[in-house]
């Protein structure tokens, strides 16, 4: 059972990926848990500290969420990559924490500059990190063709990027762009794979 704090949090980022900061109103928030904005005032004194709040608890959020680069179980084969990306994939389109999320980076990345290093960081760095390490394995253990595994890593995950991206705009194409996905990993794993 969550906190009256966490269900405010919960609710405030709901409130926030659909509004953005400027078009948030603490009575939104209150009113999507029927409870009154001075009921709101108990936990936190303004938007801002919710707002605040909101995004450490994004941060708290990947952390818990996201598989740090140590956890990555390194791929020994392209099967086995494959794999791991659809996992990753699947959570990143079907968590509705990380969606609400992407959407509220999406908003606001041009207004804070907080949540301008996160979308960064969630969007494309960890990304990078991520896969640089995979494939400098893969290098090593023979199954990937290429000496420059961070740009390989980019090539790798920006077209998925987009397609997440794409995917939130426009859910109901979910179908068709996980075939575009699965089509970009096959096309990868020929013009690379060993």
């Amino acid at each position: 059972m969550k906190t009256t704090k966490e269900q405010i949090l919960n609710s405030a980022l709901t409130v926030f990926s659909q509004k953005g900061y400027d078009g948030a109103l603490l009575r939104d928030i209150s009113s999507s848990l029927g409870i009154t904005k001075a009921a709101l005032y108990k936990h936190f004194d303004s938007k801002e500290s919710i707002w605040n709040a909101v995004i450490d608890y994004v941060e708290s959020y990947y952390s818990k969420h996201m598989e740090s680069v140590s956890d990555i179980p390194i791929p020994e084969n392209w099967d086995e990559l494959k794999e791991l990306s659809l996992r990753q994939i699947d959570f990143t389109i079907h968590d509705d924490t990380v969606k609400r999320v992407r959407k509220l980076l999406s908003l606001e990345q041009y207004r804070d500059t907080r949540i301008s290093t996160l979308a960064t960081k969630y969007f494309i760095t960890n990304m990078e990190v991520r896969f640089t390490e995979i494939f400098e394995r893969m290098i090593e253990n023979g199954a990937l063709k290429c000496d420059n595994p961070k740009m390989l890593a980019f090539q790798y995950t920006a077209p998925i990027t987009v397609l997440i991206h794409h995917c939130d705009r426009e859910p109901k194409k979910e179908e068709e762009i996980m075939e575009k996905i699965m089509a970009h990993i096959e096309l990868f794993t020929q013009m690379h794979g060993r």
